[in-house]
């Protein structure tokens, strides 16, 4: 079987998450699936500029953040997803520092995770040391436009709207180069027949940009119960670990992502146990991240 690469949320937002995790990973490699590893944690600190898909809210220190992820020799992916940045945006101070941090990391390359290609165009020209993420924030459901995507020399990975997910006969069109670009967004819980998608995005992307505007009001017919990783199971975009196996690996897929950016540490840590633990080792690695004081799971 292929190595099955995840990448997961919360660079800034779960950092103490993962300065446990990573070590067990690393140490107890039993506990996990051989045929899977990290390709990435990404995600953006808080008040920044350039955020985009979900607010941010993570405060750990930049320099602690690339010094763990140096470590552990994980590419750590800089969310950068606003859609709506203009020229007057490109300067910012904070956002250019971040890239000045983590664009030349001795041992791994970094990314970028992108929607704005007046962005990706300012980034490549100053920071060319990243490799880009096309986001699933550009809402891409037509298969063709996703196809188009996947051409852009300029993108490592495309991460397609989760209702491409099982379009297989589509899906088995793609070239073998084409596949490896596939990122596929694996737990989305938003409701599938969503029409409001962009709309969300760009909700967040003003929030960003620090614009006074209401809430986005979320059309789903569940929205009051929030994110239930159960009901994201029920989904019919959802990827499960048995997909990835038997479906996706064999079709000559590898890359899958987990969202989560906006949840709390208990339910990433249910997602890490789920995707990428060994049944019969689940409770150690639990009981590992339980006990440990320093973290607030909640």
């Amino acid at each position: 079987m292929v190595t099955i690469h995840y990448h997961l949320p919360g660079l800034f937002e779960f950092y103490d998450l993962y300065k446990l995790f990573l070590p067990l990973f690393r140490e107890h490699r039993e506990y996990f699936y051989d045929w899977c590893d990290i390709g990435s944690v990404y995600g953006a600190p808080g008040d920044c500029l350039w955020g985009g898909g979900r607010v941010g809210f993570g405060d750990e220190n930049p320099d602690n953040v690339v010094s763990m992820m140096k470590e552990y020799k994980v590419s750590a992916r800089l969310t950068f997803s606003n859609s709506l940045i203009n020229e007057k945006h490109l300067y910012d101070r904070k956002c250019n520092r971040l890239c000045d941090l983590f664009e030349n990391v001795s041992g791994v390359k970094n990314g970028v995770i992108i929607h704005s290609d007046l962005l990706l165009d300012h980034i490549r020209k100053n920071h060319p040391g990243f490799y880009f993420v096309s986001s699933t924030t550009k809402v891409l459901t037509d298969f063709e436009d996703f196809r188009n995507e996947l051409n852009r020399e300029e993108f490592r990975y495309v991460v397609p709207d989760f209702r491409l997910n099982k379009r297989f006969d589509e899906l088995n069109t793609l070239t073998t180069a084409q596949k490896q670009k596939v990122e596929f967004l694996c737990n989305e819980c938003c409701w599938f027949g969503c029409y409001d998608r962009k709309n969300c995005y760009e909700n967040v992307s003003k929030k960003s940009l620090g614009e006074d505007c209401e809430d986005h009001i979320c059309v789903s017919p569940e929205a009051k119960y929030g994110y239930r990783f159960s009901e994201a199971m029920k989904n019919p975009g959802f990827i499960g670990v048995q997909d990835i196996k038997n479906v996706y690996a064999p079709m000559g897929f590898s890359e899958f992502k987990i969202e989560g950016r906006s949840l709390g540490s208990a339910m990433i840590l249910e997602f890490l146990l789920y995707y990428m633990t060994k049944p019969e080792y689940q409770l150690n690695v639990r009981e590992e991240i339980y006990l440990d004081s320093s973290l607030d799971l909640f």
